[in-house]
């Protein structure tokens, strides 16, 4: 299946360190026919890291997109009325979004816009990367596998020596989860060996 056509929401939240990964997975889709729109949260707005500069990530990432960025509650409510989206995306998903998703909580532009993706009955792909994926958020991420119409891109240990509860999701098989999301499929296998991606 091809993206062309198809209307994605890109939900951006604060796992910085892997915002390296996921710019080259929306110029892809972009090339490939689709229209992205970027939703952030407020810690992608605001917070400068040792990864970037919060206005080098907004920028790199509207302009790939072509899009403003959405980054409140107000720009991500019309998500669900007007039932933007084909597929709304979240990632990279930090274990803050992933364990308020899991609870019902939303409270940024992002979340919202995940909340209004489900009330339409739509898909919504998850890319988590959390350092407690194996700790407390262990459950929610059990909790959202097993929701209907929630799809993950699939996920390993980053570094399971030094930081054991640590789960991270293949950037490059982000378009391919989509793919599969929008015929309601799960892609397989979702647990994976992470360091398979630089082998």
């Amino acid at each position: 299946m091809s993206l062309k056509g198809l209307s994605i929401g890109i939900g951006i939240t604060g796992s910085y360190c892997t915002f390296d990964k996921i710019t080259p997975e929306l110029r892809k889709m972009v090339n490939s026919g689709a229209r992205v729109y970027p939703i952030i949260t407020p810690s992608v707005d605001s917070i400068d890291t040792r990864f970037g500069k919060a206005n080098h990530w907004k920028e790199e990432i509207a302009s790939i997109a072509g899009q403003q960025l959405i980054k409140d509650i107000v720009g991500a409510e019309p998500v669900g009325p007007e039932s933007v989206l084909d597929v709304m995306v979240i990632a990279p998903c930090t274990g803050n979004t992933l364990a308020k998703l899991a609870n019902g909580i939303t409270d940024t532009a992002v979340l919202m816009a995940a909340k209004a993706q489900l009330r339409n009955l739509k898909n919504v792909v998850l890319g988590i990367s959390t350092n407690d994926g194996l700790g407390l958020n262990a459950r929610n991420i059990g909790t959202l596998i097993n929701t209907k119409n929630i799809f993950l891109v699939p996920f390993g240990q980053d570094n399971p020596l030094k930081k054991a509860n640590s789960l991270v999701a293949r950037m490059d098989l982000l378009i391919p989860t989509i793919e599969k999301a929008v015929e309601g499929k799960q892609i397989q296998p979702v647990l994976i060996e992470y360091q398979s991606a630089h082998s």
